[in-house]
């Protein structure tokens, strides 16, 4: 009887310990899911906020993930993404730094079975592109041209006002949607001479700005302000990404714009980035557009786990975002602008920034 009770519990305890094991198993079968997460730079506050809002929220779900930045150099990304497919990525969320360059490397993956999500930048020119998550991009460039609209009276009839335009960055195809919002809005107070583009730039070919660099813009606004308005001032500028808007503004100031006897003009911006948020409250940045990476990653991890387990992703859009090859479906998150009056309601309740963030 001994001998049979102690058999019994030797058999007890191991099936046990194959529960547990098999336990442990299951749950080692999420977390060895690796996740390869592309992004473009650090050079902005924006993309770090973007790598470690997925990251937070990819391994709070139990994955693996791999976080590289470019650092806008097109030879790296396509370097540190080939390491990912590589070192067995299962799933790829790519933010281009160039949306044409990645056609070999994703064919690299399409040949694994790497599912691949473009992540707020549209990835071009391939069919190896199973998803995008964006904020609607048109809209973005509608809200900040709309806020020069209603700040400048021009639906009442008010001008004319001299205006200049800063588009973002010729390799990114969001820059062009941004563009042709704001220009919607824009153009026919050009046409009705309302507003006046003294420099004549008025198209994406010459008012784009490189990798949306700063320094890039603060150049250009030089150059514009000393052969168009020595003996006229400048009404407004069109900036399409806050840190050209910072670029911009040193530029303005350098030359006395933001005194008493030479206000600074409304200049618009994207992203709320801090030192934007920060010029807002001065006084200095006119506005930007809000647009919340927590949202953001969140659609992005909800793709993943989507085609992880081998169902059709949420959309909202499976018309709009053609590649050039393909219709990529996707999913767009509404943007907020955000100015003095009410960045407190929207940045700091919200929980984006603390009030100390912005002191």
């Amino acid at each position: 009887m001994k001998k049979m009770l102690a058999l019994l519990l030797i058999a007890v305890m191991a099936l046990s310990l194959t529960a547990c094991g098999s336990s442990n198993s299951a749950s080692n079968t999420t977390a060895k899911k690796k996740i390869g997460i592309s992004m473009p730079t650090k050079s902005t506050s924006r993309w770090i906020a973007d790598g470690e809002n997925i990251v937070k929220q990819l391994q709070a779900k139990g994955y693996e993930t791999d976080l590289q930045y470019g650092e806008d150099n097109v030879e790296n990304q396509l370097a540190q993404i080939e390491n990912m497919i590589t070192k067995g990525a299962n799933v790829l969320i790519i933010a281009p730094i160039d949306g044409e360059s990645l056609t070999t490397v994703l064919q690299k993956a399409k040949d694994k079975n790497i599912p691949v999500i473009a992540y707020d930048r549209l990835i071009k020119k391939t069919d190896n592109v199973d998803y995008y998550a964006t904020f609607d991009n048109f809209k973005v460039g509608v809200i900040q041209a709309s806020y020069l609209e209603e700040a400048l009276g021009l639906k009442e009839g008010k001008g004319p006002f001299n205006i200049e335009i800063f588009g973002g960055s010729p390799d990114d195809n969001n820059a062009f949607l941004l563009f042709d919002g704001a220009m919607s809005v824009l153009k026919p107070y050009i046409d009705a001479k309302k507003l006046v583009v003294k420099s004549g730039q008025m198209d994406m070919s010459v008012c784009s700005t490189l990798r949306w660099d700063g320094a890039t813009a603060q150049a250009r606004m030089d150059n514009l302000l000393s052969k168009n308005y020595t003996g006229d001032k400048l009404d407004a500028v069109f900036s399409s990404y806050d840190g050209l808007s910072i670029g911009i503004l040193s530029s303005l100031k350098a030359v006395g714009y933001g005194t008493p006897s030479l206000p600074m003009p409304l200049v618009t911006g994207q992203d709320a980035e801090l030192p934007s948020v920060k010029s807002i409250i001065k006084g200095e940045q006119s506005q930007t557009v809000f647009k919340d990476t927590r949202e953001l990653a969140k659609v992005a991890v909800e793709m993943v786990d989507a085609v992880l387990s081998g169902q059709k992703a949420k959309t909202n859009d499976e018309k709009t975002y053609n590649n050039g090859v393909k219709v990529v479906p996707s999913y767009l998150l509404v943007p907020v602008s955000v100015d003095k009056r009410n960045y407190e309601k929207v940045l700091i309740e919200s929980g984006y920034y603390t009030p100390d963030q912005l002191k």
